[in-house]
């Protein structure tokens, strides 16, 4: 089986799927503090971001969705991963069986709106070629998350645990009207 995972223009970033040469700063990307202050507070090691690097690939492989890399315009440099997987995070049947939609930016390009732009362009692309509900799960804390998550159009489902301590479970049944 093989599917093609599409690239996205906007106007400052690429979305594309990971290569090979990626994985060097994808694990880069996973040890920074800023990043994995509300995914776990937890560097991941090597060994855990090449399991979730080739979970990715398969994931478009499987489900005809994933994750892409967000390339910043003009550097070139892979600024963070945005995209949809199954989580199967054991949070229930209504969590659990929607795909669930994730975005990471680097301390470096944060605030300047590059992750709100990648993540309307994935939602977009989903919303044009998948279809249907999504969530997310977001710790409380994470104000600049949440805040883009509404934007996105996802509404409050409940407040979990997970091994990391408390999330915000969100869902979203369908885009915004603007």
């Amino acid at each position: 089986m093989s599917r093609h995972v599409p690239t996205i223009n906007t106007a400052r970033v690429t979305l594309r799927a990971m290569r090979p040469g990626d994985f060097d700063r994808f694990a880069e990307i996973w040890a920074m503090p800023e990043v994995v202050q509300f995914t776990g507070g937890q560097a991941r090691s090597r060994d855990a971001c090449w399991h979730n690097f080739l979970r990715n690939a398969g994931h478009w492989q499987m489900t005809g969705f994933g994750q892409w890399a967000i390339e910043e315009h003009g550097s070139g440099r892979m600024v963070g991963q945005v995209g949809f997987f199954f989580g199967a995070r054991g949070l229930g049947a209504d969590f659990d069986a929607v795909p669930e939609a994730g975005w990471v930016v680097t301390p470096d390009v944060q605030g300047q709106g590059l992750g709100r732009e990648a993540a309307q362009a994935a939602h977009d692309w989903f919303d044009r070629v998948v279809t249907g509900p999504l969530v997310c799960m977001i710790d409380p804390a994470h104000a600049v998350s949440l805040h883009l998550a509404e934007r996105l159009g996802y509404v409050s489902l409940r407040d979990a645990a997970d091994a990391a301590g408390p999330v915000r479970l969100m869902i979203r049944k369908s885009p915004p009207q603007v």
